[in-house]
């Protein structure tokens, strides 16, 4: 069988499909394969852009009912349309999932649509069809992870999935698990009027962000209304056809808790089955394709990329890692620096972080020198009306180095990206500090944050 195409990427979430487009306008002749009627991946169709539609409209519709009144604006008979919310979100998934499409045509990528699975080292099966490549890229991102005695069943135990279409507002709605994902829809429905309570078996929510982030967030969000059981295990649940019980346990003895849905958010796995991984010779760990710094998987010419290897499970990282990956394919060469990646949190307030927390730097015994600065000293954040959080920078004491930057506080997911930019570029908290930011914005809490590292902070 000759070579059909010179890379065959499989799935076209965000990483496939960057990667896919990045091999094209290299001049490598590209297909992506893809089961589902609609490219995009889960970000696109169930994750990311779903999610953060319903975070808008619910904000707003907290906005209109509780915050109008204090900037001098009167909205009476506020009412909630769920249908017409979620309507609203649908138009924009399918926009966006039509324009990926038209990408793959503008870079004439061929769309083989079906199932793919390894047919070999050179070689892609699609439904049965065989294809020939002389490079293939694996991308077929993650599934949401259950739990043994949590079970999904969509109805009354769902997955983020499911907690994105459901047809009515819970009265009371149980999130277990406190990281990125329960946080986030737990904060649509209870700006929707839900009750929410969080069930967390570790002693802090979002684990994998800095302290200082972890510990304010909680505050915030318990002022907002959402309960928190911290250092809770559930160990079974019962379903009727109007409500699920969830027995629990803590140091505090046994807990009973009753809801009219159980949101199971404790994270994703990776979505490797059926790929013919084990056929073909591709080492796995727990479900994880091993590749090497080029993303190389154990068998020549087969690599991986995305939520199917190490690492952060974030689309933006996908993408990076997808066109890396086919640079190096085309031109021997591409690079991802992982540190400087941002992870995000897209509540009300925002969190970001990027880089080192203070516990990695104290892990690793560096030096630090840290800088706050909290937006209630902030002019735009008071115009906005939006004063809770601060800005968080560290910086390496010896050299200055900006070695981490978090941020809770409005806007939070885009002033992130400052951050990011100087950290690629080796900058220091002095260099921050000297940047002139416009006058009134929220940046300017960067620039304040980069000079309290050095006790000069202005506004505070």
């Amino acid at each position: 069988m000759s070579d059909d195409f010179d890379l065959i990427v499989i799935g076209a979430g965000p990483g496939g499909y960057v990667a896919a487009i990045r091999g094209a306008q290299l001049g490598l002749k590209v297909a992506c394969v893809e089961k589902n009627p609609t490219l995009g991946g889960t970000c696109l169709n169930v994750g990311c852009i779903p999610s953060k539609a319903l975070l808008q409209s619910s904000e707003l519709y907290e906005q209109a009912r509780t915050r109008l009144e204090e900037h001098g604006v009167t909205a009476a008979g506020v009412s909630l349309d769920l249908a017409r919310m979620m309507a609203r979100k649908e138009r924009i998934v399918q926009g966006l999932t039509q324009g990926i499409e038209g990408l793959l045509r503008k870079n004439k990528i061929t769309w083989l649509r079906g199932t793919g699975k390894l047919a070999g080292p050179r070689a892609v099966s699609v439904d049965g069809v065989k294809y020939g490549a002389k490079h293939i890229i694996l991308a077929t991102g993650s599934a949401p992870s259950s739990l043994p005695n949590l079970p999904f069943d969509e109805d009354r135990i769902i997955s983020s999935t499911g907690a994105l279409a459901l047809k009515e507002v819970p009265r009371h709605l149980l999130v277990v698990g406190g990281g990125i994902i329960g946080l986030e829809l737990g904060s649509v429905y209870r700006r929707l009027g839900a009750k929410v309570t969080v069930i967390e078996f570790l002693d802090r929510i979002l684990p994998g962000m800095d302290g200082d982030l972890s510990r304010e967030m909680l505050k915030v969000m318990k002022k907002q209304g959402m309960e928190f059981h911290l250092r809770t295990k559930v160990v079974e649940a019962k379903t009727s056809r109007k409500e699920v019980k969830l027995l629990a346990e803590n140091g505090s003895g046994k807990l009973e808790l009753k809801g009219d849905h159980v949101l199971v958010a404790v994270g994703r796995k990776p979505y490797s089955a059926g790929l013919g991984l084990e056929e073909a010779g591709v080492a796995t760990e727990h479900g994880r394709v091993l590749v090497n710094r080029r993303f190389e998987s154990s068998v020549p010419g087969i690599y991986a990329i995305g939520d199917l290897v190490d690492g952060p499970m974030l689309a933006h990282k996908a993408e990076e890692e997808g066109s890396a990956c086919a640079e190096i394919i085309a031109r021997g060469h591409g690079r991802v620096e992982y540190l400087e990646i941002p992870s995000i949190i897209y509540t009300q307030p925002e969190v970001a972080g990027a880089g080192l927390s203070e516990e990695e730097c104290a892990e690793h015994r560096l030096p630090v020198r840290i800088g706050r600065y909290p937006f209630k000293a902030n002019p735009r954040a008071r115009c906005l009306g939006e004063e809770e959080g601060f800005v968080k920078i560290i910086s390496h004491a010896e050299t200055d180095r900006v070695l981490g930057v978090h941020i809770l506080g409005y806007g939070a997911s885009e002033l992130i990206a400052e951050a990011v930019l100087a950290m690629s570029f080796k900058a220091s908290a002095e260099d921050i500090a000297m940047v002139c930011h416009g006058h009134p914005t929220l940046s300017e809490a960067l620039k304040e944050a980069a000079l309290a590292v050095h006790g000069r902070s202005i506004h505070i």
